[in-house]
């Protein structure tokens, strides 16, 4: 029980510092626009980071899992809406899937 207790303390204490971090170093508002654009930006490049391995092997076949995020990739960049994208890249996985 202590030991758990201990690891808990350890843990807040370790997620808890890179926040206050900021906080206590930066007193006056971020002038530098590569700064914020830098910041701005920074959510997305560690979500995209952080799911799209999981994309890629979410199916048995890897091949399965680049083709539908490929399909995705186009059609979003073609502006198609949100549910289209995952529709169609499901579809394209789920035929895959049988012809692989």
């Amino acid at each position: 029980m202590t030991k758990t207790f201990i690891y808990i303390l350890i843990m807040c204490i370790v997620t808890y510092i890179p926040r206050v971090i900021p906080i206590v170093l930066m007193k006056r508002e971020i002038n530098s626009k590569f700064l914020k654009s830098f910041l701005y930006y920074v959510p997305f490049a560690v979500l995209g980071a952080m799911t799209f391995p999981a994309i890629i092997y979410s199916t048995n076949n890897i091949y399965t899992g680049i083709a539908g995020t490929l399909v995705a990739i186009i059609l979003a960049y073609f502006n198609k809406g949100l549910m289209s994208v995952a529709v169609f890249s499901v579809l394209i996985v789920y035929i895959l899937g049988f012809a692989i």
